[in-house]
């Protein structure tokens, strides 16, 4: 009977206490993407931050498909606190090795050679301190940016959180066959390093501007266009291919969204990165309550993807008016 009381105790505080680490565990992850758009910029050269960019993001798509198999088997034979405690236990060891390990900047990293600080060009005179938010908010390129992660985060937003169940009630898959939903995936991460390798061809062969604007408008246009084979496909399966290629079309771009935020941010790309991701998550959020509304007062699917595919073609019309040549902040003190 003690027992049994201090479990039901327990279970009283317990959801309460996974909502402030959630909370927590958001606020620290928010600096993971900023920093990295910091650190590509000072440690790869211009030809390479791309394809830099895919590998990153291609890695983030690779862990979440690899983090079931890795939870599941834990929780089953010793509970799920322990998997929470294993997978902490190896945050704050990559941390600490991280910490020992890592240098803000290639000059001050023992090992790196002349020819490598060649390479690299440059870093940006001085810390990203000092930038003028009021000067940043009054930025139509800053707006645009943030504009065109908007616009496919939106669509994203349906495939974080209604893919399967779309399959399942929309197309009729089984609950066995959701296992083909994995494709989805696989075609993200290889359209992640696809996009980079793309991205960075084009800008020793074309220059900035053009690589910039080619690879983004091109991939969210192909995606507004894959989403709508998708809707009006009549079969399940091809429906699961055009809605992969969907993804992929997006994913293909994102590389090349990553690498403008140091084009245009320079010192304060980590700013940049992080307002894009502000806007871009708050669409995503509200993507998945908006498809849900649509859904059950249209009696249908199809009407749900309506807004993605014009908001794809709208970010595919924001793609072709960016300058990645032109520095936001060069006034700010």
């Amino acid at each position: 009977m003690v027992v049994g009381v201090h479990n039901a105790d327990w279970g009283s505080v317990e959801l309460p206490l996974l909502l402030v680490v959630r909370f927590c565990f958001g606020a620290g992850e928010a600096g993971a993407y900023p920093n990295i758009s910091t650190v590509i910029g000072r440690w790869m050269p211009l030809t390479r931050r791309t394809q830099a960019w895919g590998v990153v993001l291609m890695c983030g798509q690779v862990g979440s498909a690899l983090s079931p198999l890795l939870v599941v088997p834990i929780q089953m034979r010793y509970g799920w606190r322990a998997s929470f405690l294993v997978f902490g236990i190896l945050g704050v060891a990559w941390s600490v090795a991280w910490y020992a390990w890592f240098r803000d900047t290639p000059s001050e990293k023992t090992g790196v050679t002349e020819e490598e600080l060649a390479e690299i060009g440059p870093a940006p005179l001085g810390a990203g301190h000092g930038m003028s938010w009021g000067m940043a908010v009054r930025s139509v390129d800053l707006w645009r940016i943030g504009g065109i992660c908007a616009c496919y985060l939106y669509t994203m937003g349906f495939f974080q959180s209604w893919l399967q169940t779309y399959l399942v009630k929309g197309r009729g898959f089984s609950e066995a066959s959701l296992m083909l939903s994995s494709l989805t995936y696989i075609v993200g991460a290889s359209a992640n390093i696809l996009g980079g390798l793309t991205g960075d061809w084009l800008v020793k062969h074309r220059g900035l501007m053009q690589a910039r604007r080619w690879v983004g408008a091109t991939g969210l246009g192909a995606a507004a266009l894959f989403l709508t084979a998708a809707t009006f496909s009549p079969n399940g399966g091809v429906a699961l291919v055009f809605l992969s290629l969907t993804f992929g079309a997006i994913l293909f771009q994102q590389p090349t969204l990553c690498a403008i935020c140091w084009d245009v941010g320079r010192k304060h790309s980590g700013a940049v990165f992080g307002f894009q991701n502000m806007v871009g998550n708050g669409a995503a959020a509200l993507s998945t309550v908006v498809f849900g509304y649509m859904v059950t007062y249209f009696h249908n699917y199809s009407a749900a993807f309506v807004p993605m595919v014009l908001l794809l073609g709208l970010g595919s019309v924001l793609w072709t008016q960016t300058d990645p040549t032109r520095e936001l902040f060069s006034r700010s003190i």
